[in-house]
């Protein structure tokens, strides 16, 4: 039966990240400025900097599963065990059915496909070397699909590619669906495997867009007025999501609550955003929550260390909160971590989710001199603030081809 009145609560999450691979661990480190940011050599393309995830790949997964899989598929995986155990659910026989998997990725497919071209060219482009694993490998559900057979999930799975609006995306669909009664338990985040290609890297420094810094852990600086580009990441970041009647009944603990989302596109450009309609989409965010713009007591901000991107967002967040009696906090996950793509909307969200609990707010990171067009009120830098409330967190994520996507939780009480 359809309920578009039910109250939809996060009960669980679950993560890795460069510079944390629980929650606990990531949120110490977003308050301690530790970077996740480090080197590493790159086929064709030689050293860039980049996120590196180091988490147990055999704590739920063993050699032969890992040897079929996927660092898309490993990194799901780890995710949602942890997502799972920490929200207190067991898959079972009685609720596989109704438990759904929803995981925003930016691009699937490209590491396989890469890595197999480069091993048949050691083989004079010989097929016969083309493993028979890369169908299943590079298949777009890929990642949602090998977390259904680890675990045992037999309800709907599919990935949502959002670009680097899919963190926020795969959360969004995973509360539709809850609404929609098409399942009782919804994981739903993003996640990202992009460092394993070199054709990201490549495509951004042919753009003038990929971040160089003698020090790795300063090369990634939203809103600097020195920055010079992206620090491609991998990561993910799954949430149990379930309706506020289910949760209560089996005495979960319940992290926020869902106030309020939206989705719109550009319509304009294949790279450069369109802060009108990111404008627009905080807006729609916030009629479909019922809410105005102050009542926004934080917001993270997108900002991906790129001028036109940097700039263009700060726009749309002064056209929305200009007016409020007492502009929101901003912060921004990127400077610690880099942008971790598809993960990067639900990677962020999650580190600024325990401020509900304690009022603390971390800080953007590696703002020395701070951009004239990036200076807002209330913007948080180098340290943590002790908010006097925080009710409410809006959190920007903006992707190529103008997709963007914007989500509000607030705290359960």
């Amino acid at each position: 039966m359809f309920s578009a009145n039910e109250r939809i609560v996060i009960t669980g999450i679950g993560l890795t990240s460069p510079n944390g691979n629980s929650l606990a661990e990531f949120r110490n480190n977003l308050l301690s400025s530790v970077s996740g940011v480090k080197n590493m050599e790159h086929r064709y393309i030689g050293q860039v900097h980049a996120g590196i995830c180091d988490f147990d790949v055999l704590r739920y997964q063993n050699k032969k599963t890992l040897r079929v899989g996927t660092r898309a598929g490993s990194i799901s995986i780890y995710c949602a065990n942890e997502a799972l155990q920490d929200a207190g659910i067991k898959i079972s026989a009685e609720n596989s059915s109704r438990t759904g998997i929803y995981i925003g990725i930016t691009e699937h497919g490209n590491v396989e496909t890469e890595n197999e071209v480069y091993n048949i060219s050691q083989f004079n482009y010989d097929i016969k070397f083309w493993t028979h694993h890369h169908n299943p490998r590079s298949i777009s559900n890929n990642p949602a699909g090998e977390v259904t057979i680890n675990v045992g999930i037999t309800g709907p799975h599919y990935t949502i590619g959002a670009a680097c609006a899919a963190g926020n995306a795969g959360i969004i669909q995973g509360v539709q669906q809850l609404l929609l009664n098409e399942v009782d338990v919804a994981l739903a985040g993003g996640i990202s495997e992009s460092i394993h290609t070199f054709g990201i890297f490549a495509s951004f420094k042919s753009q003038g867009a990929l971040a160089s810094h003698s020090d790795p852990a300063k090369a990634s600086r939203p809103f600097d007025r020195d920055r010079n580009g992206i620090v491609v990441s991998e990561g993910g970041c799954l949430f149990v999501l379930e309706r506020l009647s289910d949760a209560l009944k089996r005495g979960a603990q319940i992290y926020a609550e869902i106030a309020g989302y939206a989705i719109n596109s550009d319509a304009t450009n294949p790279v450069l955003p369109n802060y009108d309609r990111q404008a627009e989409c905080i807006e729609a965010a916030l009629k479909k929550g019922s809410l105005k713009p102050e009542d926004i007591d934080l917001i993270n901000s997108h900002a991906t260390s790129t001028k036109a991107g940097d700039v263009q967002e700060c726009v749309a967040i002064r056209k929305v909160f200009a007016n409020t009696s007492q502009a929101p906090y901003i912060n921004n996950t990127k400077g610690f971590i880099g942008h971790a793509m598809g993960a990067a909307g639900a990677l962020e969200l999650a580190g600024n989710i325990p401020s509900f609990q304690d009022n603390i707010i971390h800080p953007c990171m590696n703002i020395d001199n701070l951009d004239p067009e990036c200076d807002m009120p209330n913007l948080v830098m180098k340290t943590p603030i002790k908010a006097e409330k925080l009710n409410y967190i809006l959190n920007n994520s903006f992707g190529m081809l103008g997709i963007n996507s914007v989500l509000i939780v607030k705290k359960y009480v």
